[in-house]
């Protein structure tokens, strides 16, 4: 109300409207208007005291609201504050009255009562949160540049970034995913960037750290939990929708987007992430911070003592995922296939990934073990996992059938030797066959009809399974002699070779 008392001042000292304007006070039409109302009132009296501030905007703030007209949207008050206490926008509200209430102003002046509607509300009052050095660190992901993956295919990169809660130093690091593993591993990277633990991280509801969200009793990764362990920090998780809990790093993504991305170029992740650890110690770092008025390098000298120490031996970070055991006593885990007990089959487990191992549990109990598979397609086998009817089948092979065979006898083992050696049927149920005639005739047995079917030149399972059941074994070995007259090739026996030769009268006679 200065500039009015001032104006007043001047018309009681005789001072003209053209003559007023020119100073800057008010413009000649508004200075008219406010003659009027000083006239009417007195004020321009000379012998009258000037008034005070309140009563100038008391007076002014009457005179304004008697010249001003009733909105076309105030019958519909009521409704427009419940929709707008709602959520809903002004567009919104402005077509369902046209619609519904059959209004017909213009946008504009529902655009005005929600104003009035608004500034007529309390404003939100929040507090800023102070953190002693060492306590707390705030965790987000951002997007990042679209590079080139390996695959050769252009993908989205993503900015891990870890800004202690004191002192405003950052860790920043590019990734491809937002997965479990590369969770933890940025966490691992981020305290040893650090040389320190905080004592608490406080993070938002994704999906890596939090698989359910809730204000008071959010469900931790089990992952997580173990890396929380093993580093010795509490998990603070932020209610669902209220990021401003964690505004610290919420504004070191926006600094990194703002002021790293967007005049340098990446020829791919590597460069990136050297980049950006430069401008953490050279920009960033060095910057008088905007809220501490302190560049953050030298809280951070501060606060690093303060950090809880590294682990002498650094936890062994995994994943934990749910696999079903498939009727092949196997579960897959990133295309790759590893061996369960088979008594688990079509049960659900818990698989737990590291670098270097597969590990899998029934709920809490230990079930087997396996290195990592390296390569889509990989089938990891235990043998003892396999049913026992396949545990034999598989026991069972070439090596194992030779050595039965030399057990049971000579005569036997050349038998399994020649069907092995076959280089057109493939003869190892037929060697298993011959082997497991031990079990109901003996060894002994077994071995004189494999010698008695090597002399009839008929090296075959039907052969010495024949010899068993007709108890010929059982009988004294017969010498084959050969007549006096059939002395070498005998008359009616025809060349082998024969058979293939081409025989010119024949071909005639064709």
């Amino acid at each position: 109300m200065f500039q009015y008392r001032q104006a007043l001042v001047r018309l009681r000292a005789g001072d003209s409207e053209r003559e007023i304007a020119r100073t800057g006070v008010m413009g000649r039409e508004k200075l008219a208007a406010f003659r009027a109302v000083a006239g009417a009132q007195g004020w321009l009296d000379a012998g009258m005291p000037l008034p005070d501030d309140a009563a100038i905007a008391t007076i002014l703030g009457s005179v304004r609201r008697a010249r001003s007209t009733i909105s076309t949207v105030e019958p519909h008050r009521a409704i427009v504050a419940r929709w707008l206490e709602a959520g809903v926008g002004g567009k919104a509200i402005h077509a369902a009255l046209c619609r519904e209430h059959g209004y017909t102003g213009s946008y504009s002046s529902v655009a005005r009562m929600l104003v009035a509607l608004r500034g007529a509300r309390p404003p939100e009052v929040t507090v800023r949160l102070s953190f002693e050095p060492g306590e707390a660190v705030q965790v987000d992901f951002g997007a990042g540049p679209v590079l080139t993956h390996p695959d050769g295919a252009p993908r989205r990169t993503w900015a891990f970034v870890m800004t202690l809660a004191h002192s405003r130093h950052q860790y920043v690091e590019f990734v491809w995913d937002q997965t479990v593993a590369t969770w933890l591993g940025c966490h691992r990277r981020a305290f040893e960037w650090f040389s320190g633990v905080p004592r608490r991280v406080i993070i938002d509801n994704a999906k890596c750290a939090i698989t359910r969200a809730c204000a008071r009793d959010p469900l931790v990764q089990r992952a997580y939990a173990e890396c929380a362990e093993g580093y010795g920090f509490r998990i603070d998780a932020c209610p669902p929708h209220d990021p401003q809990k964690k505004g610290i790093v919420e504004a070191g993504v926006k600094y990194v987007k703002g002021n790293f991305l967007p005049t340098r170029t990446f020829r791919d992740l590597t460069d990136l992430n050297a980049q950006a650890r430069r401008w953490v110690i050279e920009e960033a770092g060095v910057r008088i911070h905007g809220t501490t008025r302190v560049a953050p390098l030298a809280l951070y000298e501060i606060e690093r003592a303060l950090l809880q120490a590294l682990p002498e031996i650094a936890p062994d970070l995994a994943s934990w995922h749910r696999v079903s055991v498939h009727r092949d006593c196997h579960v897959q885990f990133e295309r790759v296939l590893y061996s369960a007990p088979f008594a688990l089959a079509g049960k659900v487990l818990w698989l737990r990934a590291t670098d270097g191992a597969v590990a899998l549990y029934e709920d809490f109990r230990h079930v087997a073990t396996h290195p990592r598979g390296s390569r889509p397609g990989q089938r990891i086998t235990v043998r003892d996992h396999l049913p026992p009817h396949a545990q034999a089948f598989f026991a069972h092979d070439r090596q194992w059938c030779l050595e039965r065979a030399a057990g049971i006898g000579t005569a036997c083992r050349d038998l399994i030797a020649h069907l092995l050696a076959d280089r057109i049927v493939e003869r190892l149920r037929a060697a298993q066959g011959v082997i497991a005639l031990v079990k109901g005739h003996g060894a002994e047995r077994v071995e004189a009809a494999c010698a008695r079917a090597l002399a009839h030149d008929s090296p075959f399972y039907r052969t010495v399974k024949t010899i068993l059941a007709s108890g010929v074994d059982l009988q004294a070995p017969m010498a084959i002699d050969t007549p006096a007259g059939y002395a070498g090739t005998p008359r009616f026996a025809r060349d082998a070779l024969s058979l293939f030769t081409p025989n010119p009268q024949q071909d005639l006679l064709h």
